[in-house]
């Protein structure tokens, strides 16, 4: 009969737990009878952690280990800190748990351990996952019971389950009878073997059924359990968290919640605020055709009026000269490629559908920039709108756009700043021409210093948008990104920077011919496996009445 090195109690019943559950009498009573191997501290990286191995007894209190160290160097140091009590605990590494409320009914034991010392006066269980009712958890589960040092048979006060006198049929034959037919060669080995594949390899039910029923290597039947290559970084990590829990947690975050998944179907651009873009485009006028011509005639001037006749006297004709201007389409494009690799190896989304829409968000931004306040490109570049057909209306001549200055001193407050801009943008409306009640285009900080206005008690003046709006009579307040710190230089040798426009974009025509319309274009490049697109548009934009905007633009001046 197998002589044993020590013995002690691997787990026990009854006991609360840490966490508030109790470990049932005959939780693992299909374990009894069983071999299992012993490894150091529940490390498992390795055939060197794998200390020998124990024969597990069900009793009445719980679960009695009966040991034996192998004859590797870590074995015998083993035996040694055992034999000196340096080393006087057990733990268990089970999984499989199941419990019916705070009370676990049943388990499967896979290795037991030799640990420092035991954490609690009885025994504890830190889950890694809990699944409900009926849970499917894997715990460690230490004793504080000392272990004892013997060189003989069991105990007879404590007999252990004696193994059958015959074989058993083959096909009934239990884990604990297969292990003891190998040699200790053998069964180091298999020690090694089961340290890589511990989890959930032998399919045991809860009738306490010990038929070996699953290969080790049948990966496919294996369980979800904890990867046991991360097994000596919890436990000694479970001693810096003060809880195996918290170590497992830390190490294994990927198993509680599942893969991140895109919030968005497509991804979203980082780009400015657009929200004008399409206020711009939908308020100017089309026209089918692209070339523009204006004439106009100023009947402002006095010679204009018409005159009361003096008997005898000669009546003067009114002699006035005709303004015009015409205007001829430019074409305005973007170009995009993706590699044809990209196309294809990208499934989660449309690619080329994102693309093209990108491509038509891009070009409405420049068209509006364009006609706003010009493209802001300087005049050598290849890449510029050309300005003679996209007319800004920002530097539109002055017999289109009204230019404004807003003086201010060069230490001006936000708030005098503020009430400047909105006197000159008021004093200003008795020179438009335009139709009907006109737009504010305005930069995000000239629009916030208004709004932030006080009055000599504190108060603040404007409380909303709509009320600012009524205040400067236009219709409506449209922040512009585009807009923001843009200055021009006079002939002069001022310079003026750009704090808003006034304008009824309905007084702002776009044409395009029927063959100048947006279009999208797409070819294959051979030689560089690269599908290319373009879209792009031929027109042309200007004022077509005079006087039809206000341009508001801060001048710094000397004080006095």
């Amino acid at each position: 009969m197998e002589k044993y090195d020590f013995s002690g109690w691997a787990t026990r019943n009854n006991l609360k737990c840490s966490d508030g559950r109790t470990i049932l009498q005959d939780a693992f009573k299909h374990n009894d009878g069983q071999t299992v191997p012993m490894v150091w501290n529940h490390q498992h990286d390795g055939p060197m952690n794998v200390l020998g191995h124990a024969l597990l007894e069900n009793r009445k209190e719980g679960v009695y280990a009966y040991c034996v160290f192998n004859e590797t160097e870590a074995g015998k140091n083993a035996k040694l800190l055992v034999k000196h009590g340096d080393v006087s605990a057990l733990s268990i590494y089970a999984n499989q748990l199941r419990q019916k409320g705070d009370n676990v009914v049943h388990g499967a034991i896979r290795e037991l351990s030799l640990v420092l010392s035991g954490a609690n006066p009885g025994a504890f269980i830190d889950s890694v996952m809990i699944h409900g009712e009926e849970s499917d958890e894997e715990a460690v589960i230490y004793t504080s019971e000392k272990v004892e040092l013997f060189h003989a048979d069991p105990p007879k006060e404590e007999p252990k389950k004696e193994a059958p006198k015959t074989d058993p049929p083959e096909d009934d034959e239990t884990v604990a009878d297969v292990f003891n037919t190998l040699s200790e060669k053998q069964k180091t080995v298999v020690y090694a073997m089961i340290g890589q594949a511990l989890d959930g390899n032998n399919n045991q039910d809860d009738e306490g059924d010990d038929d070996m029923k699953q290969n080790v290597f049948d990966k496919d039947k294996e369980k979800d359990v904890l990867s046991h290559s991360d097994m000596e970084a919890i436990i000694a990590d479970a001693k810096r968290y003060g809880s195996l829990k918290d170590a497992t947690l830390a190490h294994n975050i990927d198993y509680l919640f599942p893969d991140a998944k895109n919030v968005t179907n497509t991804p979203q651009f980082i780009q400015r605020e657009m929200g004008w873009v399409q206020k711009v485009m939908t308020n100017v006028h089309n026209t089918p055709f692209s070339r523009i011509k204006s004439i106009y005639a100023d009947i402002t001037e006095a010679d204009a009026r018409a005159k009361g006749y003096i008997k005898g006297k000669l009546k003067v004709e009114e002699v006035f000269s005709l303004l015009k201007r015409s205007t001829t389409p430019t074409t305005i494009y973007k170009k995009q490629k993706l590699d044809r690799d990209d196309v294809v190896d990208i499934t989660d989304f449309d690619v080329v559908a994102w693309l093209k829409s990108e491509m038509r968000v891009m070009l409405d931004e420049e068209i509006a920039r364009a006609l706003l306040v010009g493209d802001g490109r300087l005049s050598s570049s290849d890449d510029k709108v050309n300005e003679g057909n996209i007319r800004p209306i920002w530097t539109d001549a002055d017999l289109y756009t009204i230019k404004t200055p807003v003086e201010h001193v060069a230490n001006a407050t936000a708030d005098q700043k503020a009430k400047a801009f909105i006197r000159a943008a008021v004093k200003s409306r008795k020179n438009y021409k335009g139709s009907g009640s006109p737009t504010l285009y305005a930069t995000e900080d000239i629009l916030t210093d208004c709004l932030l206005m006080e009055d000599t008690t504190g108060r603040i003046i404007y409380d909303s948008v709509d009320k600012l709006a009524t205040a400067l009579r236009v219709k409506e307040i449209i922040t512009v990104p585009v807009m923001e710190s843009l200055s021009r230089t006079a002939t002069d040798g001022k310079v003026y920077t750009l704090a808003a426009i006034v304008v009824n974009l309905s007084d702002y025509n776009v044409g395009a011919d029927k063959g100048g319309a947006v279009n999208m274009f797409d070819d294959f490049d051979i030689d560089y496996n690269a599908q290319k697109y373009l879209i792009e548009t031929r027109c042309s934009g200007a004022l077509i009445k005079p006087y039809a905007a206000i341009a508001l633009e801060f001048l710094e001046v000397t004080a006095g």
